[in-house]
């Protein structure tokens, strides 16, 4: 902590994890591109009983607005 360049544990505990978050950019940044798309995931638990029982399954939230 004596290095840090905030004082407070608050203060230097965000800067540890902006510091954290900011390497992990770098470090994803440097690996190569990927040609193809990534498999499709398996569905759920509660996706397969949606489609056994022929109920439609919901929108996501995160689709609802595009």
């Amino acid at each position: 902590m004596r290095r840090c360049r905030y004082r407070g544990q608050d203060k230097v505990h965000l800067q540890h994890v902006l510091t954290a978050i900011a390497l992990n950019i770098e470090r994803l940044s440097g690996l190569p591109a990927t040609e193809e798309a990534p498999p499709p995931r398996r569905p759920t638990a509660f996706q397969t009983y949606l489609d056994q029982h022929e109920i439609p399954r919901p929108k996501s939230w995160r689709t609802l607005g595009t």
